[in-house]
């Protein structure tokens, strides 16, 4: 199902750029406006300049800022601060990190995966797109001519032939190693056909679950459905293949975090019908936000389930007071879900 394609990836050249740890940047929605600027400060090559750069103060069209990207991305790569690998490779990269006071290692791999309509089930998506994102992402695309930062995508490796030949790739000397914080990235070439042909072997029939990244995904189809429409007559075309980082399933460090929802603009007359009918649904227990051992009631309220669902935390229903939301009512909240959905999706924390 799933095509994984080896590539040529473009990376920093440490002797020309100095401190990695300085050069690096998240993913660009999760970059806010005072990140961004303490990005752009901490290095002259910190890759927010292509990834998530901005409009200089001079400028008059909004959409100067994907020239500017366009323009480091081209200057960096003449200076050789970026340098293109030599030959094809499927990349290892482990990424070490620390929660709550436990060592991680998160291990992945970083391929060209052919893109696929949502059709045909090959890439599964799992949450709607919103066209301002994407139109940023294309516009990006359509600038640089090259990808800037992959999906995260999920697989399972049942016989674990693809963590088989992670494993033998270990004693390799890492292209990268870069320790930021309390993170670890190190980054691994795999260029042995044999070892490229397994790994594309042992995932031709699973599909990929993309995990973050849906608009670049669609964002990437559509710049791949422009390219064709403007090359009738060619065959496969470099647009026709995405940057992904695949994660397995059972990978020790895919760490999930609880998910955080903000709502506002309630009307009081509303917040005061939701007390009302919260306990229609859950059991609800108070927690004391102002006192010292808020937290541990927290994180012992989240390790509750029940009907298989998790615990939710609710903050500002009561003044000073957290609510932990326990679903007592399965069959009643089933009752006001999307009729069309699964039996696992009404059992979903976010959909509860």
């Amino acid at each position: 199902m799933a095509d994984i394609r080896a590539f040529k990836g473009i990376y920093y050249n440490k002797s020309a750029a100095g401190d990695l740890a300085v050069c690096i940047c998240p993913p660009y929605d999760i970059i806010s406006p005072e990140q961004q600027k303490e990005l752009y400060e901490s290095s002259p090559y910190n890759f927010v300049r292509v990834e998530f750069t901005r409009n200089d103060p001079g400028d008059t069209d909004p959409n100067s800022k994907y020239q500017h990207a366009g323009t480091s991305l081209e200057e960096w790569l003449k200076q050789g601060i970026l340098k293109m690998d030599e030959a094809p490779a499927i990349y290892l990269y482990d990424q070490s990190f620390t929660y709550s006071g436990k060592p991680y290692r998160r291990r992945s791999i970083i391929a060209a995966v052919k893109l696929e309509e949502w059709s045909k089930m090959i890439v599964r998506p799992h949450e709607d797109t919103l066209a301002k994102p994407k139109a940023d992402r294309l516009n990006l695309l359509r600038k640089l001519q090259a990808n800037t930062s992959p999906i995260l995508s999920l697989y399972e490796d049942k016989q674990k032939r693809v963590a088989k030949v992670l494993a033998a790739q270990e004693k390799k000397k890492p292209l990268l190693n870069i320790k930021c914080g309390d993170e670890t990235h190190v980054v691994r070439a795999i260029t042995e056909p044999a070892e490229i042909n397994e790994i594309r072997e042992a995932m031709a029939n699973e599909p990929l679950y993309i995990a973050d990244g849906h608009h670049r995904y669609e964002s990437a189809l559509n710049y791949s459905r422009e390219q064709r429409a403007s090359h009738a007559a060619a065959g496969e075309l470099p647009s026709d293949l995405v940057m992904m980082t695949m994660v397995e399933m059972s990978d020790p460090g895919l760490v999930i975090f609880p998910t955080h929802r903000l709502i506002s603009g309630i009307p009081q007359s509303s917040i005061e019908g939701l007390k009302a009918k919260l306990p229609v649904f859950f059991d609800i227990e108070e927690i004391p936000a102002n006192k010292a051992e808020m937290w541990k009631k927290v994180e012992a309220a989240l390790k509750k389930t029940s009907h298989g669902v998790p615990a939710i935390i609710l903050a500002g229903l009561k003044k000073d007071t957290l609510l932990s939301l326990t679903l007592r009512n399965l069959a009643a909240a089933n009752q006001v879900m999307p009729a069309n959905h699964s039996d696992v999706y009404k059992k979903l924390d976010v959909s509860v």
